[in-house]
């Protein structure tokens, strides 16, 4: 028997939000908080990448102070995994978050961790639809009860997503194979468009918190994602480059850099493992963009911007009354800044 294996899958440029009827006067009407369990209340939903070019010390205050999450890379030693903690909470935040694996210290790394101070442990794998998963989403939640934030990931699909929350997951990273610099898709042939996975995980009746993760590229796919229906959503290379990530200044073509690399990279598994094993991801470089609070403000005020085109006041309200259109190919050329290619 011949089984329909074919399904549709959207991706962010494909859509567009229906402009409706607003009654915003000001922008500043405009709530973009979102509750998270064990945390209370988040000013804004932007969470940054436990990646090693994007989140330590620095950008985790840095997050905290701006109303958002940041969540401390695992690619180095327990020891100085706490440290990065401490210098933050030294710093006088108290939110900060911090990612361990499945296997081998995961257990003692979390424990470090939540002494050191960490409110949030993000169990990060790549696929986290899996029985190593299911392990340590189980052991870390018998270990702490239901005192810290558990967030995993990464998942694709609604069955993973309603596995996830029932092994005890608080909130769900949702997104396979769509990062800038993440090759999945192209070594595995795996991995759903993120807006897609979003639109399909929202169907869950399950009550973790969805954050969107990959293909993000502009405060436009932010708004599409929380439309669709995520609470949060998880930002590597928009936040990349800034001064707060790690890693020294680059000078490349008469042009300030820092270095950006998926931590599947062949550089990166080299770095923080002494091997390679699938290499899922690439290294780069992005210019300098200054400091992360400029960055993220302008992300916030075009979030907010389209907020308003919904008539939307609460992110809340904008899940509920947005409403998308399909765009052809044309239609996502007339909707960039075009004016250069007609030339």
């Amino acid at each position: 028997m011949k089984i329909n294996k074919f399904i549709e899958g959207l991706c962010f440029d494909d859509v567009l939000l229906l402009p409706q009827y607003s009654e915003i006067f000001s922008r500043k009407e405009i709530d973009t908080s979102v509750q998270v369990k064990n945390l209370g209340d988040l000013g804004i939903p932007v969470v940054s990448s436990p990646m090693d070019t994007v989140t330590e010390s620095s950008m985790a205050t840095a997050m905290s102070q701006l109303g958002g999450l940041g969540i401390i890379h695992r690619y180095n030693t327990i020891n100085d995994q706490t440290q990065i903690i401490k210098k933050s909470i030294d710093k006088g935040v108290d939110l900060v978050g911090v990612a361990v694996g499945v296997s081998g210290d995961y257990v003692d790394r979390a424990l470090s961790a939540c002494k050191a101070g960490a409110k949030v442990i993000c169990i990060d794998i790549a696929h986290g639809h899996h029985a190593l998963m299911r392990h340590a989403l189980k052991t870390l939640r018998n270990t702490f009860g239901d005192d810290v934030h558990i967030m995993a990931g990464n998942v694709a699909t609604v069955a993973a997503f309603n596995d996830l929350s029932d092994w005890g997951a608080d909130s769900i990273r949702v997104g396979v194979g769509g990062g800038s610099i993440c090759s999945t898709r192209i070594q595995t042939g795996h991995g759903v468009p993120t807006l897609q996975s979003v639109i399909d995980c929202s169907y869950s009746d399950r009550d973790a918190l969805l954050i969107a993760d990959g293909g993000i590229k502009s405060s436009g796919d932010i708004v599409k994602a929380l439309a669709a229906g995520a609470d949060l959503v998880m930002l590597g290379s928009m936040l990349a480059g800034t001064t707060e990530t790690p890693g020294d200044i680059i000078y490349l073509d008469g042009g300030r850099c820092k270095a950006y690399r998926g931590m599947a990279s062949k550089d990166a598994q080299i770095d923080w493992r002494g091997h390679t094993a699938s290499i899922e991801g690439v290294s780069s470089t992005v210019p300098l963009k200054g400091q992360v609070g400029d960055v993220v403000s302008e992300i916030m005020t075009g979030v907010r911007s389209g907020m308003s085109y919904s008539g939307a006041k609460t992110l809340r309200e904008l899940a509920f009354k947005s409403r998308f259109i399909r765009q052809t190919s044309a239609g996502s050329v007339e909707s960039s800044t075009h004016i250069l290619k007609n030339g």
